[in-house]
């Protein structure tokens, strides 16, 4: 699926609920469908840095596509990066570059963090497009 696809289905899911706390809900479920990431890579190496939780992001080029894999030890974290993975896993190096995150804003979800969650959020995105810079180097493209 494509990432304006995925977008657009986030912006109509939280579109559903009235308020914050049933979003901070539907954060906190998305986050327990996260792809886990194995125990061998909550490593320091795979640890944002910037965000007042700890996240571990690990990323693996399969056939020419970026599949990441994440926790925190913070349940809203855990949304957070269960939202990004949602949309850059499973896409190639370029169209996450290309990707904009103007739904992050559309979803109203930079505006009801706090500041140290929203750095959090804008170092996760740095770090997921770090990965796609330097597999797309790999890859020679």
């Amino acid at each position: 699926m494509n990432t304006e696809t995925i977008k657009g289905e986030l912006i109509d899911e939280f579109s559903m609920f009235e308020d914050w706390m049933e979003r901070y809900e539907y954060m906190i479920e998305l986050g327990k469908s996260l792809p886990i990431i194995e125990p061998k890579f909550k490593t320091d190496d795979n640890i944002i840095k910037g965000c007042q939780s700890k996240v571990w992001l690990h990323a693996n080029l399969n056939n020419g596509k970026i599949i990441f894999t994440a926790d925190s030890d913070a349940i809203i974290t855990k949304g957070i990066v269960a939202i990004l993975i949602r949309v850059f896993s499973n896409q190639s190096p370029d169209i996450i570059l290309k990707t904009n995150t103007d739904f992050i804003d559309e979803i109203g979800l930079k505006e009801h963090l706090s500041p140290t969650r929203a750095n959090g959020l804008l170092s996760m995105i740095k770090k997921i497009k770090m990965y796609a810079i330097a597999y797309k180097t790999q890859l020679g493209l």
